[in-house]
């Protein structure tokens, strides 16, 4: 599965780990998150995330 980086902050994405405190399960793909869901550190949305 792909990685993806916040365009702003730089958070990475990994979807072997998910975002558990976010409660988004080790596994998930980013397509597969939740339109709603935003960057845990800087609270952007997907849109603003590219493929590592």
């Amino acid at each position: 599965m792909q990685k993806y980086i916040c365009d702003v902050c730089g958070y990475i994405y990994d979807p072997a780990a998910g975002a558990p405190l976010n409660g988004i399960a080790p596994g998930t793909a980013f397509e597969n998150l939740p339109e709603e869901w935003v960057c845990p550190e800087c609270g952007v949305g997907k849109d603003m995330f590219s493929k590592v």
